[in-house]
């Protein structure tokens, strides 16, 4: 329906229709022909040459008629704003130290709020939605089986790609360095310990049972229990591969060795690439203010682990080591946020400079403005520290990812210093400084401040609300985020309205009095200025003058930028409709981590080694009833591994562990004399169901045939009855290839979860039984991140929509500056697909913000062409390019340069929020510069009633008395601050007032 309207709009102005329009129908006392009124109706009016004879109104007696309904709103919204703002504008004036030193207190109080500052950093808390099914599995199996183990994990190679690994040489240079693992020693708060002193208590870690060896009550997985972990006991060994041969089956040993190669004749294992070895440490984190810390594990981790996993290739140099530790991501992905925070301190010293040179008429001598640009950069910092205050006390979780807030705010809040900057200017053209007393400034700045208060408010004020949308996020630290923003949001506008304006003041005095910028204290010569016959037009305003409109705003150009920005916006569609949801987890670890060698070694030794599955059977003495078809449960999560839920077959330990499987065999094998002797059934099980929980409590007792299974069964606290077990499964590796990249494929995780909890459904004849898996809880992220993002976008423009027609007070150009930032924000999806950034929990926070950033570019030219007089809406387009264009653009390049400095980080997120900056800021002005323009120049609106006539910028030079006259009429004009409308004594279309 729009690309129709537009086409009958170009249609009409290439054969030099001329158009008529109105959103509200006007009365039929003026129109007799006049359709049935309606919401908005366009009426397209074809003006011949006959129009005299046939009746029909021409152009100048349209603009004659009376002011709409619409009309007359949008008049009554600029004047209340306009007023509202001149008022605030003339105390902020008046006293300019009065109210810098109100605003600094006001920050000053706000800032303590920081003091409650709650920072979170567990991923459960932070990225995963509440109140999921995935959080109810997890608290339901922690309540049976706590946390209680920190997992280590190391995966040894030949030195060279391809060594066979099970040679003498190889397993003693492992053994050793397993032996700096086992007696390596970490401190902590003047207390020792190593890792036999912090490792999870389990059997069935040694080949022979050694209760005096602390390492066999230790868990660990590893060849190495063949030979008891003893270095001398290897050093004997004749064949070590026969030996290891004897450690399960060929499935067990493909879980430890990795590219295993086997006798096709004999089935006997010949060689392998490579070995991993597991280590576990029983869990003894504690939560303080919201953040898990685990000091003493941690500790050991780093002192003795990750040291002694990384040194081994340089001491041994037959083999290379890939290892992960418990506190490996928050090291690396913490680490790189942290050192990436440099940039962000660049981008503000690069946006000082920036804003310093641009800003004033000169970048040295009088007309400079160094200090204001510092007083911008001070605007974002205390709005920073407010809002953050603010935020906090209000009991806000603050996590890692809110670091790049300042960076976001920097974007923002330079945006409108340059906006009231401009309208300083704009007011002092043909006024000398010189001419100018301390009242008449006064008066100045409330013009100032009244003709930048509407695009301020407009464009803040959609940037808050899109902002608090999505403040209700399910993602608590994207909900969060998106609060504090809105929060800092509130504090830029506020102190751009008050700060900035009594600063600018004050420099403006400065500039009068010939004093020196920054260094205000001391006083240039005394020379007059002979140049400073008032502000003048800038070069870039020029430019939007002489050579960016008439391009653009010719027929030809019109055309070009119509058939430019509709192929973008079909580019947008495809990429948006492409743009796939993916677990990007990886991408957050830095390029050069030893993460990422862990992660790839993974990937080519044990391909099929994915996340865990835990399926928990509850109730003891239903557990007890269906022990035959528990022992069997193999059959029921067999080839599975093809097709959804994608559990790996379950043909060896490493895929599938049943305590109930192992007890049916030991009972039938060895029956119970070692455990308890109770008596057995005909089906080899014991006849009670206390015989089977003393039964199985032996078993699985540490000491117990079955020690391996101590931590997969959960007893009551008095050990007389079995509350529930677990057996272990393991999915296959659903990872997939992206533009070069290997992910985590979320479609297919997402499909294994919701498979998996089918299927454990439908065994109506085990229940109560469910699964838990320690990736469901961000799986249920992906599920609904998507939705998220179209949800919060969507009602973000929505808002737009509304918060631009309320403050711009016109249908038309509220609903152009919404087409306009769709366009951007579709173009946005479709460059992400196109650059492959994919949907995940930052690109979904950087959207949000596009959607503010977006709007800012196009609402300052919208309103601005509200405001320009005159018949011609080419010439209105252009004197709004040559108004605000300029202060537009060069927000748009302080933002830009900013961006370009985190280009160069090597931070995920950094590198994603830089990128998708980037985007929004250059479709972002481009929409404003050019696509809302062509479009106001089509169908655009009449202007205010209160609008500013034209200008003849092509007349010679005027006499600078007679510009100060007209400025004194000017100045008279505006009265108490309000603005005077033409339009006297006229009944309300909209009724009676």
């Amino acid at each position: 329906f729009t690309f129709r309207i537009l086409l009958g709009i170009i249609f009409a102005h290439f054969f030099s229709i001329p158009l008529d329009y109105s959103l509200f129908s006007i009365s039929q006392k003026q129109y007799p022909t006049q359709p049935t009124p309606s919401l908005i109706v366009f009426r397209f009016q074809v003006l011949s040459n006959l129009s005299q004879t046939t009746g029909t109104m021409t152009t100048a007696e349209v603009d004659a008629r009376s002011p709409s309904c619409c009309e007359r709103t949008g008049d009554k919204v600029d004047q209340t704003i306009h007023s509202a703002f001149h008022s605030l504008g003339s105390f902020c004036s008046h006293r300019p130290k009065l109210t810098i030193a109100l605003s600094l207190l006001v920050c000053v109080l706000c800032a303590g709020g920081m003091a409650k500052l709650t920072t979170e950093n567990r991923p459960e808390k932070l990225w995963v939605p509440q109140g999921t099914a995935a959080e109810a599995e997890q608290d339901q199996f922690f309540g049976y089986f706590p946390r209680d183990a920190r997992f280590e994990n190391i995966i040894v190679e030949g030195a060279q790609k391809g060594d066979n690994v099970l040679t003498r040489d190889h397993l003693i240079s492992v053994m050793k360095m397993h032996g700096e693992i086992e007696s390596g020693v970490s401190e902590h708060e003047g207390e020792t310990y190593t890792f036999t002193d912090l490792c999870v208590v389990a059997g069935g870690s040694c080949a022979v049972y050694d209760p005096s060896d602390a390492i066999c009550t230790c868990l660990v997985t590893s060849i190495l229990k063949m030979w008891n972990y003893d270095l001398e006991t290897l050093e004997a060994d004749e064949d070590v591969v026969a030996t290891i041969n004897k450690y399960g089956t060929k499935e067990d040993l493909e879980g430890v060795l990795g590219n295993a190669v086997f006798d096709p004749a004999t089935g006997d294992l010949v060689s392998a690439e490579a070995i991993s070895m597991s280590y576990f440490l029983a869990d003894r984190a504690v939560v303080e203010d919201r953040n898990e810390i685990d000091p003493i594990n941690e500790t050991w981790e780093e002192r003795v682990f990750l040291k002694s996993a990384s040194s081994a290739p340089q001491k041994y140099g037959n083999i290379n080591t890939n290892y992960l530790s418990s506190r490996s991501f928050n090291d690396e992905f913490g680490g790189e946020i942290g050192g990436d925070l440099i940039f962000v301190q660049v981008s503000y010293i690069v946006a000082f400079v920036f804003v310093g040179a641009t800003m004033g008429s000169k970048i040295c001598g009088r007309g400079s403005r160094w200090a204001m640009s510092l007083a911008s950069i001070m605007l974002v910092a205390l709005s920073t520290v407010a809002g953050f205050g603010i935020a906090s006390l209000a009991g806000l979780i603050y996590g890692p990812v809110h670091s790049v807030l300042p960076f976001v705010l920097l974007g923002i809040g330079v945006d409108d210093s340059f906006v009231i900057a401009n309208a300083f200017d704009r007011e002092r053209e043909g006024v000398p400084r010189e001419s100018e007393d301390d009242e008449s400034l006064s008066k100045r700045g409330a013009r100032a401040l009244a003709r930048a208060g509407a695009s301020i408010t407009v464009t803040s004020l959609t940037d808050l609300v899109a902002f608090a949308i999505s403040s209700s996020s399910a993602l608590p630290a994207l909900g969060s985020f998106c609060a504090y923003a809105s929060i800092n949001i509130f504090f830029l506008w506020a102190l751009s309205a008050t700060f900035f304006t009594a600063a600018m003041v004050i420099d403006e005095k400065r500039q009068r009095e010939n004093r020196r910028d920054i260094l205000c204290c001391l006083t240039r010569k005394t020379i007059r200025d002979e140049e400073d016959t008032g502000s003048k037009e800038g070069f870039i305003s020029k430019y939007f003058r002489n050579y960016h409109a008439p391009a653009i705003l010719s027929k030809p150009g019109k055309a070009a930028v119509i058939l430019l920005f509709s192929g973008l916006f079909a580019f947008g569609i495809y990429g948006t409709i492409k743009l796939p949801v993916e677990d990007s987890e990886r991408n957050f670890i830095p390029q050069d981590s030893y993460i990422n060698s862990y992660a790839t070694a993974s990937d080519t030794y044990f391909p099929t080694s994915g996340t865990s599955l835990y399926i928990t059977f509850e109730n003891g003495e239903t557990i007890y009833q269906n022990r035959e078809e528990l022992a069997s449960l193999a059959t029921r999560v067999s080839d599975k591994s093809q097709n959804p839920p994608y559990i790996a077959e379950p043909d060896s330990e490493s895929t599938y562990k049943n305590v109930m499987t192992s007890l049916k065999e030991y009972l039938a094998n060895s029956g119970t004399d070692a455990i308890g002797g109770a008596a057995l059934g005909g089906d080899t099980w014991p006849t009670t169901y206390e015989d089977f929980v003393t039964t199985l409590t032996n078993y699985a007792s540490i000491k117990g045939p079955g020690a391996k299974y101590a931590q997969d069964v959960s007893f009551s606290s008095d050990g007389s009855d079995l509350t529930a077990f677990r057996i272990i499964l393991k999915y296959v590796l659903l990872t997939k290839e992206f533009r070069g990249e290997t992910l985590d494929d979320a479609s297919r995780q997402i499909e294994a979860m919701d498979a998996t909890r089918e299927m454990v459904d439908s065994w109506t004849d085990l229940q109560p039984v469910f699964p838990y898996s320690e990736k469901f809880i961000a799986i249920e992220g992906f599920k609904i991140i998507s939705v998220e993002l179209y949800r919060n976008v969507g009602l973000a423009i929505a808002a737009v929509a509304i918060i631009v027609l309320v403050t711009v007070g016109n249908f038309v150009t509220a609903f152009l500056i919404t087409l306009s930032v769709t366009f951007c924000i579709v173009e946005i999806l479709g460059f992400m697909f196109a650059l492959g950034i994919v949907i995940d929990s930052v690109s979904v926070i950087n959207l949000v913000l596009a959607v503010g950033l977006s709007v800012d570019y196009s609402a300052h030219i919208g309103h601005c062409f509200m405001v320009k007089g005159g018949d011609s809406k080419d010439a209105r387009a252009t004197e709004s390019l040559a108004d605000i264009g300029a202060s537009v653009l060069n927000g748009a390049l302080s933002t830009f340069l900013a961006v370009a400095v985190l280009l160069g980080s090597t931070s995920y997120v950094f590198k994603t929020l830089s990128i998708q900056f980037a985007l929004t800021v250059g479709l972002g002005v481009i929409h404003g510069l050019i696509f809302l323009p062509v479009l106001l120049s089509l169908v655009g609106p009449r202007p205010f009633s209160s609008a500013e006539q034209p200008k003849d910028w092509s007349a010679g030079d005027v006499e600078i008395s007679e510009k100060m006259n007209d400025k004194t009429e000017h100045l008279e004009s505006f009265g108490d601050g309000g603005r005077v409308s033409p339009v006297e004594n006229e009944k309300d279309e909209c009724g009676e007032s």
